[in-house]
């Protein structure tokens, strides 16, 4: 699946504090939870509202983080996780520290739905529901982390609400416009897969034996370049980041390393009634721009993508650049 799944409502819940979540996103990558716990998050949370009775069905997630605070030391330029001791073994001997990344949060989420009954519900019963879904919400965890609640329960940018995108196309652009600017000032994360052809093909110029990790490993860093002048000694050191923007690492998904395995079959599986696979994380770039920068609800969405037959299990998002980036003004929402 290629394209974002249809949904005609958005559930925006904004501004949730997160204590200690999960800052290592794969074994590569830290300083942001990874997208598969926020796809994890909706399929559980849909799994919730369903026993609850609720029509909803979930089908993508976007993230808006509005503040962070990794937990590691300050100071110098390699910094370490601040860890934890661990309570003492049975026999009274001290426990190994497993080093564990963690990261405070305030971010939005917002949550892809589909349902029959927001179509035709009024708005009241709409607003019960998702007081229900904010109760459930707030007993589960995010990425590992705890939601603490809200403090500020006056404040209406808060406060969770509905997005209906069941009108015509010019009344859904507007809807959208309306939402986005209630998730200022925050950034969303995004595929930028295009970028790491861009440098692929860039590295194969000067090395025909360049491979897509060394792509990714030259986005992952800022990488200096001398540029001689046109007299001697009046070159510069120039950077490759210009006009990239805040590009970053992302694990988007897993790949299989084996057949799938019966269930029940693998020692210690988590699931005996679901087949079993090991897997590697997949690695792309994101890029987080600001929510005045989307032009439709589906470049703010991520969704899975299962191909099981090629063994790719992938976190997918509809975000394209525009040709021209910037043209649009900070402040138009209307």
């Amino acid at each position: 699946m290629n394209a974002c799944p249809p949904f005609d409502h958005l559930l925006v819940v904004p501004h949730l504090r997160v204590q200690n979540a999960n800052a290592v996103s794969s074994p590569l990558t830290h300083g942001f939870p990874s997208v598969t716990a926020f796809l994890g998050l909706m399929w559980a949370l849909e799994r919730k509202t369903r026993a609850a009775g609720l029509d909803l069905a979930f089908k993508a997630v976007g993230m808006v983080c509005h503040a962070h605070q990794e937990q590691v030391t300050e100071g110098g330029f390699v910094k370490s996780f601040r860890l934890t001791r661990n309570p003492i073994d049975k026999d009274g001997s001290t426990a190994a520290i497993v080093e564990e990344g963690r990261i405070h949060l305030e971010l939005s989420l917002v949550f892809a739905v589909r349902s029959e009954s927001w179509s035709r519900e009024p708005q009241d019963a709409i607003n019960n529901d998702i007081a229900k879904v904010l109760a459930l919400l707030a007993g589960m965890r995010i990425a590992g982390g705890s939601v603490l609640p809200n403090t500020q329960p006056k404040r209406s940018r808060y406060q969770p609400f509905s997005v209906n995108l069941t009108g015509t196309e010019d009344d859904r652009q507007k809807e959208f416009r309306k939402a986005r600017g209630r998730l200022l000032p925050g950034f969303v994360l995004v595929a930028r897969d295009d970028l790491l052809d861009t440098r692929w093909s860039e590295l194969r110029k000067s090395n025909d034996r360049a491979t897509r990790l060394d792509a990714w490993l030259s986005l992952s860093r800022v990488n200096w370049h001398y540029q001689p002048g046109e007299k001697e000694g009046k070159g510069q050191w120039q950077h490759d980041r210009k006009g990239l923007g805040w590009i970053v690492p992302i694990p988007v998904g897993y790949g299989a390393l084996g057949e799938l395995h019966a269930p029940g079959s693998v020692l210690n599986a988590r699931d005996a009634a679901t087949p079993f696979r090991f897997v590697e994380s997949l690695y792309s770039v994101g890029e987080w721009i600001s929510p005045h920068r989307l032009q439709s609800p589906q470049q703010l969405l991520w969704y899975a993508d299962s191909q099981p037959q090629d063994g790719l299990y992938r976190c997918r998002n509809g975000y394209h650049r525009p040709d021209q980036p910037g043209v649009e003004s900070l402040y138009d929402f209307d």
